[in-house]
């Protein structure tokens, strides 16, 4: 399969999660930013789809990112993320979505199946209720210690930054 048909818009994501649940598989839904893919995000998403049939990845957009980690980020562009993501063998569907968290998405597509990281309460997790108001599951998956976007930027700056704008004779 192609990387770019697992990209779907809202209205293609709604419909094959609602084929997907009649054919009676479980749908696995999670969301982030996904800046800079690493093991860590390798990992989380390979254990999100362990917990059903299929998993579909919610992707903020790159406005949506901005408003949250700020204006430098993300690093790489919401085409490149997803088109990232989709190569995943784990990931069976990639949706953008424009506000802050997820919840319209969520309301939309009702997953059976909603997966966070460990660092969320689950009184916290956003869209927690609707999808355990249709009977399903919301799980949380423990993090790769020592892997993140950020250290991915601190490591990539400490290692490189120095020499990167001496021979372009800039400053970070």
């Amino acid at each position: 399969m192609n990387t770019r048909e697992k990209i779907l818009t809202q209205d293609q994501a709604a419909t094959i999660v609602k084929q997907w649940q009649h054919e009676h598989l479980n749908v696995v839904f999670t969301n982030g930013c996904f800046d800079i893919l690493h093991a860590g995000h390798v990992q989380y998403l390979e254990n999100a789809r362990s917990a059903g049939d299929r998993l579909v990845v919610g992707v903020n957009t790159d406005h949506s990112v901005q408003r949250l980690k700020g204006p430098a980020r993300p690093v790489c562009s919401e085409h490149d993320r997803c088109r990232v993501l989709a190569a995943l063998e784990s990931v069976d569907a990639v949706v953008l979505f424009e506000e802050d968290t997820p919840i319209e998405l969520i309301e939309r597509l009702l997953p059976d199946t909603l997966v966070k990281g460990a660092d969320w309460a689950l009184e916290d997790i956003v869209g927690a209720d609707v999808v355990l108001a249709r009977g399903g599951e919301v799980k949380t998956i423990a993090f790769l210690d020592g892997r993140s976007t950020t250290g991915v930027i601190e490591r990539v700056l400490e290692s490189y930054g120095r020499t990167v704008c001496r021979d372009e004779k800039k400053t970070l």
